[in-house]
């Protein structure tokens, strides 16, 4: 069995084990996006979860689970680092616009190959720091998968979000002691934890708004 028909195989039992329905050409591009990311990741170390497997279901259905919980049409993916969530949501959310997001050159660099190779028309990618990124327009939904704590997510982005818009933070245990230091501009929407059936982790996703 080839690599690539072993990821395939991967992917398509993962999709089914946790009852997410994919096209054929989402699919083919999600295990494309794994391979440049492995490829790249010998010179940039962009992850240091490279096994397969780990990376069929720590990156790519970590990603893919967030869908449910998404708002509008603009979303930004801030922090994205390699690209996650951002690339696998916007693979298969190809109706809405998505800003990847990271401050390191590097990162931006894979993200900006990843997605020319992947020909991800709704997709651009941003070399800055949330602070200093003045867009023209603001988001609907606000992403973060690794960027720090829930007040440091709302205190940097508040300048980026819609009026109406919602802060999407994903996190591994349930964050009592972030939840207690959210700024007061900002209320929890809801809190979800995850089932991510294949994997014995931990995965809550947390929705905010303003007050």
């Amino acid at each position: 069995m080839t690599h690539n028909n072993a990821t395939r195989e991967l992917l398509s039992n993962a999709l089914e084990e946790n009852q997410i329905s994919l096209d054929t050409p989402s699919q083919d591009r999600l295990i494309r996006y794994l391979e440049l990311m492995q490829t790249w990741n010998r010179v940039f170390n962009l992850t240091t979860i490279t096994a397969p497997r780990d990376m069929v279901y720590l990156h790519i259905l970590d990603s893919l689970m967030v869908q449910p919980f998404l708002h509008g049409e603009r979303l930004l993916d801030i922090g994205t680092g390699a690209g996650l969530p951002g690339i696998p949501l916007a693979i298969v959310n190809p109706g809405r616009q998505w800003i990847l997001l990271d401050k390191n050159s590097k990162k931006t660099r894979f993200l900006t190959q990843a997605v020319a190779e992947l020909e991800l028309a709704n997709v651009a990618v941003i070399h800055s720091r949330s602070e200093d990124f003045q867009p023209a327009q603001c988001f609907d939904s606000i992403l973060s998968r690794a960027f720090g704590t829930l007040h440091l997510f709302s205190e940097t982005t508040e300048h980026l979000l819609c009026p109406d818009g919602i802060l999407i933070a994903m996190k591994g245990k349930y964050p009592q002691d972030e939840l207690a230091d959210i700024p007061g501009r900002f209320r929890v929407k809801d809190i979800t934890r995850l089932n991510m059936k294949g994997m014995n982790i931990e995965r809550h996703i947390v929705r905010m708004t303003r007050v």
